[in-house]
C-alpha cells in the first residue's frame, strides 16, 4: 500500500471507520478486518490509502495502523503559512461499552483535537458503521487483563468506563494500578450506585437531602413499614438492576407487589436481596451531572430525562425514553443549590470516608413542590443514557482533555463551552420494552433519517447486522434519534421529522419528549 500523502512536518491522526477496508486479518480485532477511511491532504485532496506498519501488536498480531488520524487538520490550519498547530499532548482512547451513552462519549471524542484515535469495546454495529470509534466486539470487558493487555499494545493514554457493572465490579482499580489513566470511580467509590443503602447513608452522615426511607430484608417488615407508611411510596432494589429496580407504588398491593417480586422471588437476584423503602416525593425530576477529580467538582449543562414508557408519563418505568437539555426547571439558583447541598457535600463525604471519587457523578434529583428545593433521589456513578447523548450534542470542549484532567485532579484549572442550542433526544425501542421484547428485527432507513438536516445525529443503542447487512434490533433501546435546535420547537421538529423516515415497523417511540420544556416556554412567553 502507499504512504499516505501528508506533510512530513505534520503529526496526522488515523480515524478509524467503516468507509474501506484493509483485509489484514487481526485474531481477536473485529474478527477479520482492520478499516480505514480514505486520508486528506493538508489542502483538502485525496491521497493514498494508508501504509500497514509493524509497530505495536493487537492480540499478537503484527499488524499496526502506523499513521495517525488527520480528520482535525482542517480545524487548526493557520491562514497564513498553512502549519498546524496540534496540541501538546495527543492521546488514544478506549470507551468501555456498547450502548447509546457509548456511541455519545465516542462521538465527542472522535471531535476532540487532541485525540488520536477512539475504540469502543465492544461497541455495537451502528458505532462501527458511523466511524465515530473502532469496535473491538471482541474484548471480555469483565477481565481486567485483556483490557490492560490491550490498552498497552496500542498506546491508549485514557479509558473512559460508560456503564456501571465494570465500574461496580473493579474495572477502573485494575487499570489504575497498572498506571493507565481512567475515568471512572473505583468500585469503593462506585457504591454509590452499586448500593442504594450505601448511598442513603452517606446522605445520613453528612446532611445531604433525601426522601426518608429505611432499609429492608425481610418481606414481612417491609410490608409493615409500607402499611405505618401509607401509599404512594417507592420500592427500590438496592443493588444493579438495569434501571428496572424502581417501582412507584401508587396503592399498597402495588408496594406489597414489588417487595415480594424482589425479596421473595428474587426477580433481581442479588441485587434485591435487601430493599429500601423510600417515601414518594411529588414534584418534578431532574437530572444533575458533575465530573469529579476526588477534590473538585465541576458541574455540567442540565438535562431532563423522561423514564415511563408511554406518552404522558404513564406505565413503567424503563432506562430512559428520551431526553433534552438544557432542562429550564434547573435554573442557576438552583445549579448552585445542588452544588452546594449535595454534589460537593458528597464528594467531601467520600473523601473523608478513604474512597476518592473520580468520575462523573449523575444525580437523580425531585426539585419538590411545596419547597422548590432539590432532594437526591438517587447516584449514578457514570453518564447517564439518554442524556448523555443531548450533553455531548452541545459539548464544544474537548471532552479527551477535560476527562485527563479529571484523572490527574486538576479540574479546577478546567472550564467548559457548551453550544447556546438546546438538544433533544427521543429513543426508539423494540416493542414489548421494557419487558419482554422481540430481537432481530429489521430496521431501515437509518441513514436517510440522519440526512434530513445537519443538526440531526443518530446514536446506536442496540443494533446489530443480519447476514443480509441490514440493521436489526438487538436490544430494548435501540436507537437515539438526536437533533440540537435554536429552541425546543425546533429541535423537536428535526428529531420528529428523522423518526418518520426511520422504517421500523416493530420499534416504537414516546411522542412528547419535552412536554415539561415545551410548558416553560410557554408560560415565559405569557
Amino acid at each position: 500500500m502507499a504512504m499516505a500523502c501528508f506533510s512530513a512536518s505534520t503529526k496526522v491522526s488515523l480515524k478509524f471507520g467503516a468507509k474501506a477496508f484493509a483485509k489484514n486479518r487481526l485474531p481477536g480485532y473485529l474478527d477479520s478486518v482492520v478499516s480505514f477511511p480514505v486520508s486528506r491532504t493538508l489542502d483538502g485532496g485525496l491521497c493514498s490509502p494508508i501504509r500497514v506498519e509493524n509497530e505495536n501488536r493487537a492480540y499478537g498480531s503484527n499488524v499496526i495502523v502506523g499513521a495517525l488520524k488527520g480528520r482535525h487538520l482542517n480545524t487548526t490550519l493557520s491562514s497564513t503559512n498553512g502549519h498546524v498547530k496540534v496540541p501538546e499532548e495527543r492521546v488514544t482512547v478506549l470507551v468501555i461499552g456498547g450502548g447509546g451513552r457509548e456511541h455519545a462519549l465516542c462521538y465527542a471524542l472522535e471531535r476532540s483535537p487532541s485525540c488520536d484515535a477512539v475504540f469502543c469495546a465492544p461497541g455495537n454495529s451502528g458505532i462501527a458503521q458511523s466511524g465515530d470509534a473502532t469496535c473491538i466486539p471482541d474484548m471480555d470487558i469483565t477481565n481486567s487483563e485483556n483490557v490492560i493487555s490491550f490498552c498497552r499494545n496500542w498506546g491508549v493514554g485514557l479509558v473512559v468506563v460508560g456503564p456501571e457493572a465494570p465500574l461496580v465490579a473493579g474495572l477502573a482499580n485494575d487499570l489504575v494500578k497498572a498506571g493507565i489513566p481512567t475515568f471512572g470511580p473505583s468500585s469503593e467509590a462506585a457504591a454509590l450506585e452499586g448500593s442504594k443503602d450505601f448511598m442513603k447513608k452517606l446522605c445520613d452522615k453528612y446532611n445531604i437531602p433525601t426522601a426518608k426511607y429505611q432499609t429492608f430484608t425481610n418481606p414481612a417488615d417491609a410490608k409493615q413499614y409500607v402499611k405505618d407508611q401509607e401509599a404512594p411510596i417507592v420500592v427500590k432494589a438496592d443493588g444493579l438492576a438495569a434501571g428496572k429496580g424502581v417501582v412507584v407504588a401508587m396503592t399498597l398491593d402495588e408496594a406489597f407487589e414489588a417487595i415480594d417480586t424482589m425479596l421473595i422471588e428474587g426477580s433481581f437476584g442479588s441485587a434485591g436481596s435487601r430493599v429500601i423503602i423510600e417515601e414518594f416525593l411529588e414534584g418534578e425530576e431532574a437530572s444533575f451531572f458533575a465530573l469529579v477529580d476526588g477534590e473538585t467538582a465541576l458541574p455540567l449543562e442540565s438535562a431532563q430525562d423522561h423514564k415511563r414508557v408511554g406518552d404522558g408519563d404513564v406505565g413503567p418505568n424503563t432506562g430512559g425514553m428520551g431526553a433534552y437539555s438544557p432542562a429550564p426547571i434547573v435554573t442557576e439558583e438552583l445549579k448552585e443549590k445542588v452544588m452546594e447541598s449535595i454534589i460537593l457535600p458528597t464528594v467531601k463525604g467520600m473523601a473523608a470516608e478513604g474512597c476518592k471519587f473520580v468520575g462523573v457523578l449523575y444525580a437523580g434529583l425531585m426539585i419538590e413542590k411545596k419547597s422548590g428545593l432539590p432532594k437526591l433521589i438517587e447516584y449514578n456513578v457514570r453518564f447517564g443514557d439518554p442524556e448523555c447523548q443531548v450533553l455531548m450534542m452541545r459539548l464544544e470542549s474537548d471532552l479527551a482533555q477535560v476527562l485527563l484532567a479529571a484523572c490527574r485532579g486538576e479540574l479546577g484549572k478546567v472550564s467548559l463551552n457548551w453550544s447556546p442550542e438546546l438538544a433533544t433526544v427521543v429513543v426508539m425501542a423494540s416493542e414489548g420494552y421494557p419487558g419482554p421484547y422481540k430481537k432481530g428485527t429489521v430496521i431501515k432507513n437509518i441513514d436517510e433519517a440522519e440526512q434530513v438536516s445537519p443538526a440531526v445525529k443518530i446514536f446506536h443503542a442496540g443494533t446489530a447486522f443480519d447476514t443480509d447487512g441490514n440493521f436489526v434490533a438487538a436490544g430494548g433501546r435501540v436507537l437515539g434519534v438526536t437533533a440540537k435546535g435554536k429552541d425546543i420547537e425546533e429541535a423537536r421538529a428535526k428529531v420528529y421529522d428523522a423518526l418518520d423516515v426511520v422504517d421500523w415497523p416493530e420499534g416504537f417511540y414516546r411522542h412528547d419528549i419535552g412536554w415539561r420544556a415545551l410548558k416553560y416556554c410557554h408560560l415565559a412567553a405569557h
